[in-house]
């Protein structure tokens, strides 16, 4: 079992998306200690933008690990990578590059037209 602190705020999504990818990419149940940030004044002003912030049983802190690479490699310090589910979610990443690659191109062969863009 893998246990760690998030310090957190209410209807924070990056936090959000922070826990989905460590259910993922963890190679052990994940167990977080939520600690609500907006109730302590000092917590606020240490955490308040950097939030959301992990941290080991040694106090060791992760910020931005919503960033999938910033976590993997986190994780991977510390021996609790699942490196089939990193493997995957790269190709995801990957995947979407190459679509915005794609996206990128097509906006660039856009027209305006009396104040709107059509796409060629």
């Amino acid at each position: 079992m893998i246990r760690l602190t998030l310090y957190t705020t209410l209807g924070c999504h990056l936090c959000q998306q922070l826990e989905g990818l460590l259910a993922r990419l963890g190679n052990a149940p994940v167990t977080l200690e939520r600690i609500e940030i907006s109730e302590d004044d000092a917590l606020m002003a240490r955490y308040g933008v950097r939030i959301p912030v992990l941290m080991d049983a040694a106090g060791r802190e992760l910020d931005r690990g919503f960033e999938p690479e910033r976590l993997a490699a986190w994780l991977e310090a510390r021996g609790w990578l699942n490196d089939k589910a990193w493997q995957q979610i790269q190709c995801r990443l990957s995947e979407e590059d190459k679509d915005s690659e794609v996206s990128d191109g097509e906006a660039s062969a856009a027209v305006i037209r009396h104040g709107r863009r059509y796409l060629g």
